[in-house]
C-alpha cells in the first residue's frame, strides 16, 4: 500500500524544455495537450494546489543558476491523468519538473540521484511516460511486438539487477531499443526515478502489459 504522500514531484514525457524549468505557482491550470480524444477528456479537470515551498527546495538542490521558475506551464496530461486515479480528490500539491532535452541520458539519471533527497521528506517523485513508445508503428488490436517484447523484458531484468547502466546508454541497446525508446521523451522520465531509488528497495511491477504492439504500460514503484 503507497503511503500517502506530502506532496508530488512529477516529470512528464509531455513537458519537453531547453533548460531545466519548474512549476512554481499556486495553483496550476489543467492542461488539455492532446486531440482526437472524446469530449469528455476535455472537460476534465484535476485542480490540484501547486506548491512554490517544493519548487524552491527543487531550484536549491539542482542549484538555482540551473533551473528556471515557470508561472505558465500547469499539470499536462502526463501528470493529471495519472494522478486522477492515484489521489482522485486533487488534495496533494503538485509540482512539476521540465524534460530538458539539451541533457544526456546520464544527466537526467544525476537529476533523479539529486532529487532522491525529496523522498524522505515525503514527498512521491513520478515518472510518467511509457517504456515501450512508438506510436508511428502502433496497430490497434490487443498486440505486442517482438521487439517490444524484447526491451520491455531487458527493462525488467535491469531494474530487478539494480543494473541501470544499459538503461542509462540505452542508445547501445540496438534495434529493439531504438524502436522501443523512439523518439525518447516517454522514456526519459524513467531515469529520474532509477536516479531517486535507494540501493535495496523493494521493487514492485504493475501493469505489465503491451498493447497496440508498440505501447508498454509497465509501471514500477520503489519503496
Amino acid at each position: 500500500m503507497l503511503p500517502e504522500p506530502k506532496a508530488i514531484l512529477s516529470i512528464s514525457a509531455h513537458w519537453e524544455t531547453r533548460g531545466i524549468q519548474v512549476t512554481v505557482m499556486p495553483k496550476p491550470r489543467t492542461i488539455h495537450d492532446f486531440s482526437g480524444f472524446p469530449r469528455e477528456l476535455f472537460e476534465k479537470l484535476y485542480p490540484a494546489p501547486g506548491l512554490p515551498e517544493l519548487a524552491r527546495q527543487v531550484m536549491e538542490i539542482i542549484g538555482a543558476d540551473k533551473v528556471l521558475p515557470d508561472k505558465n506551464w500547469g499539470l499536462d496530461h502526463g501528470t493529471w491523468s495519472v494522478l486522477c486515479r492515484m489521489f482522485p480528490k486533487a488534495e496533494l500539491p503538485v509540482v512539476q519538473l521540465s524534460l530538458d532535452r539539451s541533457l544526456a541520458p546520464v544527466q537526467h539519471y544525476e537529476l533523479g540521484q539529486q532529487l532522491q533527497a525529496l523522498r524522505q521528506e515525503g514527498i512521491l517523485i513520478l515518472g510518467s511516460g511509457n517504456m515501450v513508445h512508438n506510436l508511428a508503428m502502433m496497430v490497434w488490436e490487443n498486440s505486442a511486438f517482438d521487439w517490444a517484447r524484447e526491451f520491455d523484458s531487458k527493462i525488467e531484468k535491469s531494474i530487478m539487477e539494480d543494473d541501470f547502466i544499459p538503461l542509462i546508454q540505452y542508445e547501445k541497446q540496438g534495434r529493439a531499443a531504438a524502436l522501443s525508446i523512439n523518439s525518447a521523451e516517454h522514456y526519459l522520465p524513467l531515469l529520474y526515478i532509477l536516479g531517486a531509488k535507494e540501493k535495496g528497495e523493494p521493487i514492485h511491477f504493475f501493469n505489465e502489459k503491451i498493447w497496440g504492439g508498440s505501447l508498454s504500460m509497465r509501471c514500477i514503484r520503489f519503496g
